[in-house]
Formats: C-alpha cells, structure tokens, sequence
C-alpha cells in the first residue's frame, strides 16, 4: 500500500466520522464563486484546516471549506475554496481532495474556474463550458509510485469532458436564454499572468480561455472515471475586440460576481436534469 493511499483512507476515515451522509456528486468552487452558498442549504461544513492530510488555501477568495449541503434537493459535496500549483503545492497536494471525495463515493465532479480568454469571441462575462484542455503545468500528478487502487497509471485523455453532460449544459443554456458557448482551456502554472508574446502561443495552439487551475484536477478525477463537467467564466476581452485595459483581481472579481447568477442558473437547471 503507498503512502498517499494511506492518507487518502485516513482523510476519508475523518470525514465520514463528521458527516452521516454521503453524496456521489461534489463541485469544486473557483475564484469568487463562494457566493454559491448562499443558493444552498449547509449540511455540515469541515475547514481544510482540520481534515488530515489536506493542506490550507492561501488565496483571499477561496475560504478553504468542505461542505456537505442540499442544492435544489440534490445532496451535493461542494469544495469551496480549490488549491493552486502556484501556492507552493504540489501537484499530488492540490488533487489530494479530489481522492478522497473518489474514496467517498462521489462519481460526478463539476469544476469551475474564472479564465482570460485569447478568443476574441469571448467576452468578459461569458460562461464557457470546456471540452478539451492544453496541459503546459510543469508536473503531473499522476507522477510518482503507481497505486493500481486509483486507477490506470496511463489513463486515456482523449474523452475527459463528458458529452452528456456537455449536451446537459447546452440544454440548460438554451432553457435560460443565456448562450452555450465551449472552449479548449489552456492550463499555465501562474501566478503571472501571460505576456504579449505568450497570448500569441496560446491562440496559435488552439487554446480559448488560459487559466492556472483545473487541469491537474481533471487528471486526477478522470483516473477515479468521474464523470466531468468543467465551466468557465470569462473574466476579460481581448485586445482584437478592443480592450486594452490590464486584468486586475479587483477587475476578475468583478467579472466573476456579476456572470455567478447566470452560472448557478445554468447549473441548477442541469442539477435538476441529473438522476
């Protein structure tokens, strides 16, 4: 048995001396988008800073909280608060959660981010929902001793983002009045932001939106065989359509703040659709 199956267990072992419930499907809560538990009803909530073996968020707008709670009458764990390679972590250390909601049953992971975007069809506000990554982080977390228990040590990438969930999301856009836009994200490690020549990289590979978290995560989640659905907000335009302005977190902030009502309305329509 390895060291990090070892930890997994005993984390997984806390956590169900805490909570009586148990939910197959968790949401992992990107920049600014904490807001969300106000829409929910808390069941039970654990700090990062208790469980074992999970390290604490260092960044202001994520609190760092593992909540179990009832959204639109759906049982839900919900990961409010994600963890950063740029934080000083490693890749196994940020995508440790996501091994123990796989070791507590949970089977659907939805992931949100904020995202710049290099598409000149995005605009600040829009949701983006992603059907494909570019992965330029500079370690795997699946590196390391191989645990068969977690799953293949070579999994397949080339259908990580769930189709039915995509078509899901599609219809729940087109119910709301809100556009159904997808993306290829473009993962960096941050915390700098990318420079002129690094935005022209990113749009001659084939990239949409560019972001610092996710990918690690969908790695991890896709080798447990969760089901993903994986969601962006765009929180800036590009110099084609005109903006020149520099991003700012206040500027992100904003951005995410007023496309989060859209967003939890687009997610709750396709939590409602879910068995």
């Amino acid at each position: 048995m390895t060291e990090l199956f070892q930890q997994v267990e005993q984390s997984a072992a806390f956590i169900s001396k805490k909570f009586d419930q148990f939910p197959d499907h968790a949401i992992i809560l990107g920049t600014g988008l904490g807001s969300l538990t106000d829409r929910i009803e808390i069941i039970r909530e654990l700090s990062y800073k208790v469980i074992p073996f999970f390290v604490p968020t260092t960044v202001e707008t994520h609190i760092g909280k593992l909540i179990l709670a009832r959204w639109k009458g759906k049982l839900i764990f919900i990961l409010s608060g994600r963890l950063h390679y740029y934080e000083g972590y490693s890749a196994q250390e940020i995508t440790f959660p996501i091994r123990v909601l796989h070791h507590l049953g949970v089977k659907k992971l939805w992931i949100t981010n904020a995202s710049g975007t290099v598409n000149p069809n995005f605009q600040s506000g829009d949701i983006v929902f992603i059907e494909d990554h570019i992965n330029f982080h500079p370690s795997n977390p699946l590196r390391g001793l191989h645990e068969p228990r977690f799953g293949d040590r070579f999994p397949d990438l080339s259908n990580v983002y769930d189709k039915t969930l995509l078509k899901k999301a599609e219809l729940a856009c087109n119910q709301s009045g809100i556009p159904f836009k997808t993306g290829i994200y473009f993962g960096l490690q941050g915390p700098s932001l990318e420079t002129p020549a690094e935005y022209r990289m990113i749009r001659i590979l084939g990239a949409d939106i560019v972001g610092m978290s996710t990918v690690p995560e969908v790695i991890v989640a896709h080798q447990c065989q969760m089901q993903i659905l994986a969601v962006s907000v765009v929180t800036n335009s590009t110099p084609e359509a005109g903006n020149f302005s520099k991003t700012t977190m206040e500027s992100v902030i904003e951005a995410i703040h007023k496309a989060s009502v859209n967003l939890f309305k687009v997610l709750e329509k396709i939590l409602e659709a879910e068995d």
